[in-house]
């Protein structure tokens, strides 16, 4: 499928004439207008955990402090038992070496199926303004696992809040390279999803459902 796709847009390419002198300097122009962009009103650079954790908690996340990332096995097994929730987890590949075992829990890696209730996953930034998770899809991060079981749970290591929207997507340009797999970035994920809570409507008579679209619940564990 690759070859077949990178055959036709070679067609294309070749037809309108593109090179990779004339993709260089498309690249420079678009880059020119990036960094010559006039910004609004920018968010707080200051208090960034504390300003994210509350407006998580006023999106209806619940929202813990962790101290390290080797306590969170523990701090997900208090919360899930305290929610009277199965102890059983499909856990995204970064954390498959915590110690889930010796917190009393059952995990597996890997992408949510149909039977997973409980999906952990990480985060590659965490927007303090509005409380919101960017998340990347990769084999390393399916993106099912935010998506698919009623409950997930999202590790937010400190060093992964940001203020605002446009500091997450210039970490993303910056990180994934400003042209889609451009020299010095590893290349754009196939998906990006905010998530900002639990998934809800109010399509219905205007009273808002939780867990309409996707997770009933959604757990911070703030590392840090």
């Amino acid at each position: 499928m690759s070859g077949t796709r990178d055959d036709i847009l070679g067609r294309l390419r070749r037809q309108l004439g593109r090179t990779d002198a004339t993709r260089a300097e498309a690249q420079a122009r678009v880059e020119a207008v990036l960094a010559a962009r006039q910004c609004g009103p920018r968010a707080p650079s200051d208090a960034l955990v504390e300003r994210f954790i509350e407006r998580a908690r006023a999106m209806l996340s619940t929202v813990e402090r962790c101290p390290a990332e080797s306590e969170v096995p523990a701090f997900c097994a208090r919360w899930l038992a305290a929610q009277s929730l199965p102890l059983d987890l499909v856990v995204a590949p970064p954390f498959a070496h915590l110690d889930w075992a010796g917190a009393g829990l059952r995990m597996r890696v890997g992408a949510a199926d149909g039977d997973d209730r409980v999906g952990v996953t990480g985060c590659f930034r965490a927007i303090a303004e509005t409380g919101t998770l960017m998340l990347r899809s990769g084999v390393d991060m399916p993106p099912v696992n935010s998506l698919l079981p009623e409950t997930h749970i999202a590790i937010v290591p400190v060093a992964r809040i940001v203020a605002d929207m446009e500091a997450a997507w210039a970490d993303a340009r910056s990180e994934w390279g400003n042209a889609g797999g451009a020299e010095g970035g590893q290349g754009w994920p196939r998906a990006v999803n905010f998530v900002s809570g639990p998934s809800r409507t109010a399509d219905i008579e205007q009273v808002i459902v939780l867990g309409a679209h996707g997770p009933f619940r959604v757990h911070l564990l703030v590392v840090g």
